[in-house]
């Protein structure tokens, strides 16, 4: 078990990366989906639409996760987040939703009025995760651990990601 203050689980919750949260749908089936985030050191924050299915569910059962993966072929690590989830509106949820949307936009997107306004009047909630448990892996250990460096010293055994 990892936590909040493992560098690898700092390095990718800090870092942008896309993750996917996990939600309960009513009928016990899983909603799955890309999302963008800001962590604060402690919570985790998602920017969606009141209307969203994520949110919707998180409002119906707050248990959620989320999967940040490096997606880097080198040097694949990630960490999966299980936790408590509840839904932030107003200036909260406008405050967190500008960090999370500056995190992944540019100045000059943000200042595009295609483009700043329409994410801001999309994502009208925030999802607040507080974390209750950390998992995390890295490729990098297990290949020395366990492949004594096989898939380091060859970097032709893992094949090209799609992209």
């Amino acid at each position: 078990m990892a936590s909040l203050s493992d560098a690898l689980v700092q390095q990718l919750l800090n870092g942008r990366y896309i993750a996917s949260l996990a939600t309960e749908h009513p009928n016990g089936s899983i909603h799955m989906v890309a999302v963008w985030y800001w962590f604060d050191e402690t919570q985790i924050f998602v920017a969606t639409a009141s209307r969203s299915r994520k949110a919707r569910n998180v409002q119906a059962n707050g248990k959620v996760s989320l999967m940040i993966d490096s997606r880097d072929q080198a040097a694949s690590c990630g960490i999966t987040i299980a936790g408590t989830a509840e839904i932030l509106t107003g200036d909260s949820s406008r405050r967190w939703n500008a960090e999370i949307h500056g995190k992944y936009l540019s100045e000059a997107a943000l200042a595009d009025p295609r483009v700043g306004p329409v994410f801001a009047a999309w994502d009208d909630v925030t999802i607040r995760i507080t974390p209750t448990s950390v998992i995390a892996w890295d490729m990098r250990e297990a290949d020395a651990q366990v492949f004594g460096r096989a898939l380091q010293d060859n970097p032709v055994y893992l094949l090209p990601l799609e992209r």
